[in-house]
């Protein structure tokens, strides 16, 4: 079973949000290091926090983290990206492909990368932040690869448990970041949402359903599409 206690943790995308919070709570949790990475890593106030360089969307920068924290035992890939349209139809070819890399392609090359040392390690785990997008299609090319991602973490997480490698899947809707600062409505805070995801971890848990609009999108996934998507009625008038 998964353990923060004395765990050494990356975590993608730490200069945000969600990825600083992640590596707060992971410290507080009793982490013995973590690898703080994003494309430009700042200095943090902790010399149990280490600073590394990764652009999840370029094969060489992840086999570089791979070699540099080969003591790792918990991955979680945060990093994301928002397109600059909700549409498919709308966005250029490069965003759609842009969107992807970073939200599908770059946590997959990140868990094959580290697919080995994580099995290397006992208690180790995979950890994808995944959003009520991956079942809710109002996000044009982001929702697609939340999607995508979805199902890739289900794929690894029947590839890897025979390894020893625990896997988590986590959807949520708005938190209260930047990210979401153009957004209305209920927002988690990075502090509940963060400690969902370690409390799951930890409870070896599969699946973490962060709040209500998520728990109730995902009932919907049994119903008639037209149920989810009330707007197709419109359409048709």
């Amino acid at each position: 079973m998964p353990t923060l206690s004395n765990s050494v943790i990356l975590v993608t995308g730490a200069n945000g949000g969600i990825g600083t919070q992640l590596v707060r709570d992971a410290l507080e949790r009793g982490a013995r290091k973590v690898y703080a990475t994003a494309r430009s890593p700042r200095a943090w106030d902790d010399d149990r926090i280490v600073p590394l360089t990764l652009d999840v969307t370029d094969s060489t920068s992840i086999a570089a983290a791979a070699v540099a924290a080969p003591d790792a035992t918990m991955l979680i890939n945060n990093a994301g990206a928002i397109p600059p349209s909700a549409s498919l139809l709308d966005v250029t070819e490069a965003d759609i492909r842009a969107n992807f890399e970073t939200n599908f392609f770059g946590p997959v090359l990140l868990a094959r990368a580290f697919a080995p040392i994580l099995a290397a390690h006992s208690g180790s785990a995979l950890v994808d932040l995944h959003s009520v997008a991956s079942w809710a299609a109002f996000g044009g090319a982001y929702s697609a690869s939340k999607a995508a991602l979805w199902s890739a973490t289900n794929s690894l997480r029947l590839e890897l448990a025979p390894r020893g490698v625990h896997v988590t899947g986590v959807h949520m809707g708005y938190v209260d970041t930047a990210m979401a600062a153009h957004a209305d409505g209920p927002k988690l805070t990075t502090e509940e949402l963060v400690r969902s995801v370690f409390d799951a971890v930890e409870a070896d848990q599969f699946e973490v359903v962060a709040d209500d609009l998520t728990a109730a999108v995902k009932a919907g996934l049994s119903g008639p599409i037209e149920a989810m998507y009330p707007q197709l009625h419109s359409s048709e008038a």
